[in-house]
C-alpha cells in the first residue's frame, strides 16, 4: 500500500542533512511553507543552499531560517524588498552568498530541471552583468544567454489538499512554484492543510500529481503577523 503521509514534521525532514539544496515555494508568503522551514530549524542543519523567489519576509518563515544561520547561499530573484532586513544584514556582513536569477529565468531553469533538459537559452540578461561569463549565442535574429537547469536535493512545497498517494491541490495564486519546484528536485516534501481520501480529489483539479511528491505532511498554518 502507497502512504506518503508523514505524521510529523521531523519524521517527513529528517533525510535533510547539512549541506543540501533545497527549493522552497512560495512568492513571498504566498504559498511559503512556513510550517515545514521552522520544523527544518529545530533540526539544525546548517550550510544549507536555498532556492527560492525571494530571500525572507520581516523575521518569518524562510527569514527566520537565515537569521538562524543554515544558509550558506540563496539563488532567487529577488533578495530584497522592504522588509528584508534579515537577508541585508546577512549579506552586508559577509555571512550568505547570493545568485541572482531573473524570475523568468529562475522559473524556466527549475522547469528545465524537471524536465530533463540539459540547459536552455533564454534573451533575459543578455549584455548584461548576468551573462559574464556565460555561452551566448545569435538564434533567428535574437541573442541568448546559455543557463544551465536548477536542481535541488530537497523540495518544501505548501498545498491546500494532498491525499496518501502525495496528489496535491494547490490554493489559488499560493500554486506559484510549487509545481515545477517538485518536478525538480530529488525530494519532494508537501504540507497540506487537510489530508484527504483516495478519490476524493477531482482529477482534473490535481495540478502535482504523486510521482513527484515523496512526503505529504497535515499541518493547520498559523497566520501571518500583519
Amino acid at each position: 500500500m502507497i502512504d506518503k503521509s508523514a505524521a510529523t514534521l521531523t519524521e517527513a525532514l529528517s533525510q535533510i542533512q547539512d549541506g543540501s539544496t533545497i527549493m522552497i515555494g512560495g512568492f513571498g508568503t504566498a504559498g511559503q511553507p512556513a510550517e515545514l522551514i521552522d520544523g527544518l530549524i529545530k533540526l539544525g542543519r546548517k550550510d544549507l543552499t536555498i532556492v527560492s523567489n525571494n530571500a525572507g519576509n520581516g523575521d518569518y518563515g524562510l527569514a527566520k531560517l537565515l537569521k538562524a544561520g543554515a544558509v550558506k547561499k540563496v539563488i532567487c530573484s529577488f533578495p530584497r524588498q522592504s522588509d528584508s532586513w534579515v537577508f541585508d544584514e546577512l549579506y552586508r556582513a559577509g555571512k550568505i552568498e547570493l545568485e541572482l536569477v531573473p524570475q523568468g529565468n529562475l522559473a524556466c531553469r527549475i522547469q528545465a530541471a524537471g524536465m530533463g533538459l540539459g540547459a536552455v537559452f533564454t534573451p533575459t540578461g543578455f549584455g548584461t552583468l548576468l551573462a559574464e561569463g556565460k555561452e551566448t549565442r545569435h538564434i533567428d535574429g535574437k541573442d541568448y544567454v546559455l543557463e544551465y537547469p536548477i536542481k535541488a536535493d530537497f523540495a518544501l512545497i505548501k498545498a491546500q489538499q494532498g491525499d496518501r498517494w502525495g496528489n496535491l491541490v494547490y490554493r489559488k495564486s499560493a500554486r506559484n512554484f510549487g509545481p515545477i519546484m517538485a518536478m525538480a528536485a530529488n525530494v519532494t516534501i508537501a504540507q497540506v492543510s487537510e489530508v484527504v481520501e483516495l478519490e476524493t480529489l477531482d482529477p482534473e483539479h490535481i495540478i502535482t500529481p504523486g510521482i513527484f511528491v515523496q512526503h505529504v505532511v497535515q499541518v493547520q498554518p498559523e497566520p501571518v503577523a500583519v
